[in-house]
């Protein structure tokens, strides 16, 4: 049975056709790409603006194969595409269904396509309304074996009702199975933060994406007191981390 790293390699081909029809029109800026971390047990972590866009940008800064995680609904045809016709209405009220109508020649094959891939390259499955703990405990799995693991953080759009629409508050998981890695198992993993912006304008419209890449983080540096503590500290560091990449690529 083919590995992951395998499967990956042998959808590169595919995986470039999609990239260039998703981000067409888009140049890529990237700053801190020696920030990567190319062997070993990494996790890659960042905001989450711009739906696919996001994932694809992803695929084309990172040097090495990867594993997301992601959204349960992507896995299942009329999921992502109750998602798609969702994220239209959201966007263009009334006229979204008109677009998806229109769109729905491209749309099938991508939903297809999507669906497909994401289970060959082993993307982890998270519920976004129920207990995050299986996801977590099959990420640890994924890190432990040596992979680099991406999440990326948010609901795939701008959220305007957060404090930093562009940078949604990052939860416990990377805290936690870093923490449970390092405890547990004696792994350090560095923990990559990362933020996008441009991911959310629309697609197929001219524009730049830029990306900041900060250097990796580790648990290690934040241990003191009880679990709950050491958690909220390396949480907390790595949402001011993202946010002050964000606001870095605002001044440039």
């Amino acid at each position: 049975m083919p590995t992951i790293e395998e499967e990956f390699e042998k959808l590169r081909p595919v995986l470039d056709k999609w990239s260039k029809v998703v981000l067409f029109a888009k140049k890529i800026d990237v700053k801190g790409v020696e920030n990567f971390v190319k062997k070993g047990p990494t996790i890659i972590m960042g905001n989450h603006i711009g739906t696919l866009k996001d994932g694809l940008t992803i695929y084309e800064i990172v040097p090495r194969s990867f594993v997301f995680t992601a959204n349960k609904m992507i896995f299942d045809k009329n999921e992502l595409d109750f998602l798609v016709r969702k994220h239209l209405k959201r966007h263009l009220k009334g006229f979204g269904l008109f677009v998806n109508a229109i769109i729905k020649p491209i749309k099938i094959p991508t939903i297809n396509f999507v669906t497909r891939t994401v289970n060959r390259v082993g993307t982890i499955p998270v519920d976004l309304y129920s207990s995050k703990r299986d996801a977590i405990m099959k990420c640890q799995e994924t890190v432990k074996a040596g992979r680099a693991l991406i999440t990326l953080q948010g609901r795939g759009r701008v959220m305007k009702t957060d404090p930093n629409p562009y940078v949604s508050p990052i939860r416990k998981g990377v805290a936690i199975i870093s923490y449970n890695l390092y405890v547990n198992e004696g792994i350090s993993v560095p923990v990559t933060p990362l933020v996008m912006f441009g991911t959310h304008r629309p697609f197929f419209i001219p524009g730049k994406i830029q990306v900041r890449v900060g250097k990796p983080m580790f648990i290690s540096d934040y241990m003191g007191g009880g679990f709950n503590e050491t958690i909220e500290r390396f949480r907390s560091a790595l949402e001011k981390t993202i946010n002050s990449l964000f606001f870095e690529i605002l001044r440039s």
